[in-house]
């Protein structure tokens, strides 16, 4: 499947759409998108595409309907005045932004800008009435509002949704942190009062060069001393650092990173301290086996009389006389009597 790119108008801004045979730059082409049928101008080549779930171009315009189309955006100005007329005489709290045709004249789609909800549902009959028309009243943001008006943002530049952004991205104030910005509401904030959307274009590009950095607030040690991390710069890959004697010192993270290394690296040793090392551990297991030497005749026994053989402890310290089997053998023997056989003839 192929796609390209078609702008559509200034609002909807410039969006990719499946394309059909013999599309080329400049075609007039009509699509369907959610806020209905619109015709467009082909800004690039069809390329192929992975997505699937792109809306398609119906089919290019022809001359007639384009002109048609024209004369409907001429009278989008006196649309404009009347609903903004009737907005004043009924007194409602909006404020109206821009009105627009849809291709056909099938709709007709005015935007405004309310702080709170609007009550509009007469002044839809009214402009019923005057225009003969499917009529649509759509309330949008202040974001919105700075890509329908437009204006200069803090660069001197046309602001970027109103020149080529279509999507709104997420902007924090985070992304300002990263890129140690200043926390000035007037130097970070769009015409519009939110975050400028610019802040979120290098965001990933500052994350990738700081990834090696040490945190803020980290112990580090430099060659002027130890001290902990108050700053960062990630286009010059500089930090500095606030020295326990309160100097603040600024070096590259190359340097930092070797002085790291060389305190947490061991200490360096030669041939000779690991002969003089060898030899005393050779003289420590010799002194061991000369105060602890081996029982084998001990360990003789003990494997013969296995678990059973252990020696039981003496308590008190008492002298147990040993238990002689013979000896028991010797008094049985002598105390069966003794028949004397000449003093029982007598």
């Amino acid at each position: 499947m192929k796609s390209c790119y078609v702008s559509i108008d200034r609002l909807t801004g410039v969006v990719e759409l499946e394309a059909v045979d013999d599309i080329k730059i400049g075609d007039q082409v009509i699509s369907e998108l959610d806020k209905g049928t619109c015709l467009g101008t082909v800004v690039s080549e069809p390329v192929d595409t992975a997505r699937e779930d792109l809306p398609k171009i119906g089919r290019k315009a022809t001359e007639q309907e384009v002109k048609d189309h024209l004369q409907l955006k001429e009278r989008e100005r006196y649309a404009f005045d009347f609903c903004k007329r009737k907005i004043e005489d009924m007194d409602l709290p909006m404020k109206l932004l821009s009105t627009e045709y849809l291709f056909g004249g099938t709709k007709l789609l005015f935007y405004f800008i309310s702080e709170n909800r609007v009550d509009f549902r007469e002044l839809v009959k009214e402009l019923a009435k005057e225009f003969k028309i499917r009529i649509e009243l759509r309330q949008v943001g202040v974001r919105d509002e700075a890509k329908i008006v437009g204006g200069l943002g803090n660069c001197g530049n046309t602001v970027c949704c109103r020149r080529f952004l279509n999507n709104f991205s997420i902007v924090s104030i985070k992304m300002v942190k990263e890129q140690g910005l200043a926390l000035n509401p007037s130097k970070i904030s769009g015409i519009c009062g939110r975050l400028m959307c610019c802040l979120a274009y290098e965001y990933e590009t500052y994350l990738s060069l700081k990834k090696n950095f040490p945190k803020i607030g980290k112990r580090v040690r430099t060659p002027q001393g130890e001290g902990k991390v108050v700053k960062h710069n990630a286009l010059t890959g500089m930090v500095s650092v606030q020295l326990d004697e309160g100097k603040e010192t600024t070096l590259t993270l190359k340097d930092l990173s070797a002085a790291e290394q060389q305190k947490s690296a061991p200490p360096a040793t030669g041939p000779a301290d690991k002969v003089k090392a060898k030899s005393e551990n050779g003289r420590a297991q010799a002194a061991q086996k000369q105060a602890n030497p081996p029982d084998r005749g001990r360990q003789r026994n003990g494997g013969n009389r296995g678990q059973g053989g252990q020696k039981q402890p003496n308590p008190g310290g008492q002298n147990i006389p040993k238990r002689n089997n013979n000896h028991k053998k010797n008094n049985d023997q002598t105390q069966k009597p003794v028949t004397n056989k000449e003093s029982n003839d007598q």
